[in-house]
């Protein structure tokens, strides 16, 4: 049997929202093992002056959770 931990984790990018996302996926898994499933729960834009200057994402990355016995 295996057990999963969710975390939200937000990701930005002045290019995209898919880059927002694989930047948010590519970060944690540097500190989290085992990554099974990203999910996109909201988009959002910051506005300045009137144009949009950053992409938001926000992702639930689930992994596979390694407590004690």
């Amino acid at each position: 049997m295996s057990v999963y931990k969710i975390i939200e984790l937000v990701g930005t990018s002045e290019v995209s929202w898919e880059d927002a996302a694989m930047k948010a996926v590519t970060m944690a898994s540097k500190s989290l093992r085992e990554l099974r499933i990203a999910e996109i729960t909201k988009l959002d834009l910051k506005i300045e002056e009137g144009q949009p200057v950053a992409y938001r994402v926000r992702v639930n990355v689930s992994f596979k959770y390694e407590g004690k016995e």
